[in-house]
């Protein structure tokens, strides 16, 4: 019988899961976490198909209870809901195999009732799986737009009371009051600007067109000069050839600049310079922004979401530099990081060249 096959072969029948798991890209590493679901599954299978041979009725609770549990777990061990259900077809290819070798005889009624635990313990594993993932997902995205509208509420609140202020004449409006004013605007559409950023993201088809570099970059360094101000900076940009172009999102990119010139700007010293300058060679274009922060210690934790670097400006969500990476590698590009010590940093965006003519690569 077949549920006595299993329990006597129970430790071969796990080994073969494992096995033919590891064969798969990305799972060796983790065929040992299935000896926390398979054995407790092979029982209850075994114990399924001897009610069937029974008078009893059949009943798939305990193959749904332990496959729902077995999916969480996976879950929370990192597999993908791809793997889970390879996971079950696994058990499956090891019973006929071992059967198949010991020529151990699998009638057709139980041959069903294997194929139906399977498909139960598939749907219910993939139910729960899917059913975490979507908790999570739903709980993380809640927990961010509230994180926004607290930013976006506690800025407006600041602007409004600013506002107030100097509509009422006490002060004059280019005093400290109308300072907070202008900061909190700022901030307001800086958040704007990160949260168009990800939506557009996240679209399936990004508007490409091509974009001459030096007359995007005078763009982008129009709209950045109140920022600059703002923070007491200068802003200059060298020489562009005409010549460069590159195949873009206008938005999106002058964005992830915006974003990269913002902390220039918030982390230069009081009355420190940014520069921006682009140049090209193999094909590829470099825009480079450097400020005067006074040099980082740190790299890639720049680009971690909500990481932020030293400074006495601490608003926003810390999300700029993950956004502006996101969006230039977008493009096909990246952003690097140039520390310069006791000075600033570079932060250089590498992006492909749309049409490169040999003047402009030399």
């Amino acid at each position: 019988m077949l549920h006595e096959f299993l329990t006597l072969n129970r430790d071969s029948l796990i080994d073969l899961t494992c096995l033919a798991a590891a064969r798969r890209p990305d799972m060796a590493v983790r065929v040992d976490a299935l000896w926390n679901g398979v054995p407790l599954f092979l029982t209850q299978l075994s114990e399924t198909l001897r009610l069937e041979m029974t008078a009893e009725p059949f009943s798939s609770v305990a193959i749904q209870e332990s496959a729902t549990k077995h999916g969480a777990d996976l879950w929370a061990l990192g597999f993908t809901i791809s793997e889970v259900v390879h996971v079950y077809g696994d058990i499956c290819q090891a019973v006929t195999q071992l059967a198949e070798r010991q020529f151990a005889p699998i009638t057709v009624q139980e041959f069903r009732v294997l194929n139906r635990s399977l498909d139960a313990a598939i749907a219910n594993a993939v139910t729960e799986y899917s059913r975490i993932t979507a908790d999570r997902t739903s709980r993380a995205e809640t927990e961010r737009l509230g994180q926004l509208a607290h930013e976006l509420r506690n800025h407006a609140h600041t602007a409004l009371l600013s506002f107030a202020v100097l509509k009422g004449g006490a002060v004059a409006v280019n005093g400290s009051t109308a300072t907070v004013l202008g900061r909190s605007l700022m901030s307001l559409r800086g958040l704007i600007d990160s949260t168009i950023s990800e939506v557009r993201l996240a679209a399936p088809v990004k508007a490409r067109e091509r974009t001459v570099l030096r007359d995007f970059l005078t763009d982008v360094i129009a709209s950045a000069s109140l920022l600059a101000e703002h923070h007491g900076a200068t802003l200059a940009m060298e020489s562009v050839d005409s010549a460069l172009a590159i195949d873009a999102d206008p938005q999106l990119l002058a964005s992830a600049l915006m974003n990269l010139l913002q902390n220039a700007f918030k982390f230069s010293r009081p009355g420190g310079h940014v520069v921006v300058r682009a140049r090209a060679a193999d094909f590829r274009v470099t825009i480079e922004i450097e400020d005067e922060c006074g040099g980082i210690v740190e790299d890639d934790i720049l680009f971690r979401a909500f990481s932020k670097r030293h400074g006495q400006d601490r608003s926003g969500l810390g999300l700029g530099l993950s956004i502006a990476r996101h969006a230039v590698q977008a493009h096909g590009g990246d952003i690097q990081v140039r520390n310069l010590p006791g000075k600033g940093c570079v932060f250089a965006v590498d992006l492909p060249v749309a049409e490169c003519p040999t003047a402009a690569l030399a």
